[in-house]
């Protein structure tokens, strides 16, 4: 567009047409509720019938453990069929997680498996008249695999959008059970919300059951700025076929009817089948809702009859456009007059039953019919009963990232994390871990950067670039500081690492979860309004140690948190890992570096408390100079500290520590240890002025060699400039 002329004005929305009206209120029968329901018409009028634009998509998914009960098969057919009707332009796309049903060991851990039965299940759609000409399958192992760079981003960001309170709301778990919740409960709703983005989902057509989950991917859109929400269709939950069953359950062959139930089996179920005329009094509450009490409802409407007999008959039977359901010598055309004559007695029990069962089998018999007749099918159906048969063995084989297989890391090796980034990267925190590398010995070293926990963590306000700046300015600091020390250390990203087996990696980092409760990941000072993404966070550093191997590692994250991942470190190992050595664990603090006791200079700021890695060299002197030096006092003495670190056993010093004097002040004097240093000053033969000069100078070289170091390489320059401007940042929102 040539400067100064007008923006084209917006394309106007296509007219609402009498086809696309009927398109809306077809989908929506398909939902006990829409959110929302203005969005789904702002959608169809973009995307929907008669658009020039690729049409708009639908998610469900499914786990192919083995059965299927009638709402996943015959309901959820009726519903597909409802939102993909000819010429509506939408795509249903099915999430087959088979990666799931493999970690939660379905047909004995073996994928191939696992994929045979999810053929079989869409073979099962087919026969039950699932429209497949815009339906698409897409199988979780392969799709997260292969997309492993697009996929894991989307859920660590969404990790560190919640905390652990909202979370927790996805689970559908209230008070009395919220203590046994895993730390993987925390991690499945955040999969399953970035399912819904990995996939372009513009709608969410899952039950409602899963209405919390979806309703986060809307508050995700709201956290990371993203324009078009996801639309909620939740379908309405069948009851289970037992008194008190809010649903079928897969592990009660009576609660439901199953696709693969023959006749016989149909009419014996629905014989048997709770059906009660008249609402529940108080108190009498069947025995089954009172042992369940501690979970929400799964239903947005009231039913306070609760007869899974009607429930059939509306949404199943009567799910069809023009759908009729005979009962006796009457033959209905619509739910509310079957539910009135049933409920005053003018359909019998017997009749009503005698009657849905005559509908389900009609319902069923093509399904019988093709795994008969058709070849596949039958054989895929054969495959699945010999699985049902056969007792399949799980399998034992702890699924781990393994770098020393991989060729990634050598074994017996000597671990250190290097903090995680911030903006304003500190020399406590570089000599930390200089001192930490040191303590491997002979042992090759690997200096771990752990850039996708730092993301989840929302480091460097979750900032990909700022995160890889701070890495990048702090590795030029250590190279400066002890560069033959480096030069022998092996540098490992952590996103480097989970690219060379994404699979095993984050499966391992599931069943870590799986393996601990969520309280003991938290420990006893994390709150629930923290981030979810520290307890993701806690569940990878265990992964990551399992795929080094370390035979030593050292953990310097705080002194609870070390102790929380020394123990699940340990835990997991025994009790998941018996082939595997314990690592040894290093968790002592390391020498303090610190300017000021933080407790009694309440004037400091916090960028005087130490020096940073871009400190210029005069901050050497100035914040020397402010330093806290009380004569006598080695109890906390920085000088001392400062000077001990940098002189005695540093790579670039001599070993011995000069401090000038004039001749009337008893002349130069020379220490080679720290003990004879605070000797000196504590018998005051030393004066805080002439330690503190001699301080002053040794910073002031510091300083300046990581400076230059910065400066000579022309990525660390950049990588400082981003960091300013990231502190600038977080400065502004009153952020760390």
């Amino acid at each position: 567009m040539a400067k100064g002329s007008q923006k084209e004005p917006a394309k106007p929305p296509r007219d609402w047409t009498a086809e696309l009206q009927s398109d809306y209120e077809r989908i929506l029968t398909v939902g006990e509720e829409c959110i929302a329901a203005s969005e789904l018409k702002a959608l169809m009028t973009a995307k929907g019938r008669g658009s020039d634009q690729a049409g708009f998509n639908l998610y469900d998914g499914f786990e192919p453990s083995g059965r299927m009960h009638i709402a996943q098969g015959v309901f959820k057919a009726m519903n597909v069929n409802k939102c993909t009707a000819e010429g509506t332009n939408a795509t249903f796309i099915f999430w087959v997680a088979d990666w799931f049903a493999l970690m939660n060991d379905k047909m004995g851990g073996d994928l191939e498996k696992i994929k045979t039965v999810g053929l079989y299940l869409i073979e099962v759609w087919k026969a039950a008249g699932m429209n497949l000409e815009n339906v698409v399958f897409k199988w979780a192992s392969e799709e997260i695999t292969n997309n492993a760079d697009k996929y894991w981003p989307i859920m660590l960001d969404v990790a560190r959008r919640f905390n652990i309170t909202r979370v927790k709301k996805c689970c559908q778990i209230m008070g009395r059970l919220e203590g046994s919740l895993t730390a993987a409960q925390i991690l499945y709703p955040l999969m399953q919300c970035t399912d819904v983005f990995f996939l372009k989902a513009n709608i969410c057509q899952l039950g409602v059951d899963q209405r919390k989950v979806n309703m986060l991917a809307r508050e995700y859109c709201d956290a990371a700025k993203i324009k078009n929400k996801p639309i909620i269709l939740s379908h309405h939950m069948l009851f289970g076929l037992k008194a008190g069953q809010e649903k079928m359950s897969k592990s009660d062959p009576d609660s439901a009817v199953f696709m693969e139930d023959s006749a016989e089996d149909v009419e014996r179920k629905i014989m048997n089948a709770y059906c009660p005329t008249e609402e529940e009094a108080d108190g009498e509450k069947p025995k089954e809702e009172v042992q369940d009490a501690g979970k929400e409802s799964m239903h947005l409407v009231e039913d306070k009859i609760k007869n899974p007999c009607l429930d059939y008959i509306q949404h199943i039977i009567f799910s069809p456009p023009g759908a009729s359901f005979k009962a006796g010598e009457n033959t209905y055309t619509n739910f509310p007059d079957v539910r009135t004559k049933f409920l005053s007695g003018e359909i019998s029990e017997a009749e009503l039953k005698e009657a849905l069962i005559a509908a389900l089998n009609e319902l069923l018999e093509p399904v019988r019919t093709h795994f008969t007749q058709d070849e596949n099918a039958k054989n895929l159906l054969s495959l699945v009963q010999q699985y049902k048969k056969e007792k399949l063995p799980k399998d034992s084989k702890p699924r781990r990232l393994n770098l020393i297989e991989l060729k990634k890391v050598a074994a017996d090796s000597h671990l250190v994390f290097a903090p995680l980034p911030n903006a304003a990267p500190s020399l406590q925190e570089a000599m930390d871990v200089l001192t930490q590398l040191k303590s491997g010995g002979d042992a090759p070293s690997v200096l771990y950067l752990s850039d996708w926990s730092a993301r989840v963590c929302s480091c460097c306000d979750g900032d990909i670039k700022a995160i890889d700046a701070f890495y990048t300015v702090f590795l030029a600091a250590l190279r400066s500081l002890d560069p033959q020390l480096i030069a022998k250390v092996q540098v490992l990203r952590q996103s480097e690492a989970i690219f060379a087996d994404p699979s095993n990696y984050w499966i391992s980092v599931i069943n870590i979860g799986r393996h601990f409760r969520l309280n003991d990941v938290m420990g006893p000072d994390m709150k629930d309004s923290e981030g979810a993404g520290i307890v993701i966070a806690r569940l990878m550093q265990v992964a990551d140690i399992a795929g080094i191997e370390p035979a030593t590692l050292s953990l310097v994250n705080g002194a609870n948190a070390s102790a929380i991942m020394t123990s699940m470190v340990e835990s997991f190992f025994k009790a998941k890992l018996p082939m595997l050595a314990v690592p040894k664990i290093s968790n002592k603090a390391e020498i303090s570096l610190l300017l000021h006791r933080r407790e009694s200079d309440a004037h400091i700021t916090e960028n005087d408390e130490y020096f940073l890695l871009d400190d210029p060299k005069v901050h050497g002197k100035s914040k020397m100079k402010k330093a806290f030096c009380e004569p006598k006092n080695i109890g906390f003495c920085p000088p001392i500290s400062l000077a001990s670190a940098f002189t005695f056993d540093f790579a670039d010093s001599d070993g011995k520590l000069t401090i000038k004097r004039a001749a009337d002040n008893g002349g130069d004097i020379v220490f080679e240890n720290k003990n004879d240093l605070e000797a000196s000053f504590t018998n005051e033969s030393l004066h805080p002025g002439d330690l503190k000069t001699a301080t002053s100078n040794i910073m002031v070289a510091i300083l300046d060699k990581i400076s230059a170091s910065i400066k000579g390489d022309s990525e660390a320059t950049k990588a400082s400039k981003v960091l300013k401007a990231m502190a600038k940042k977080l400065s502004k929102k009153g952020k760390k």
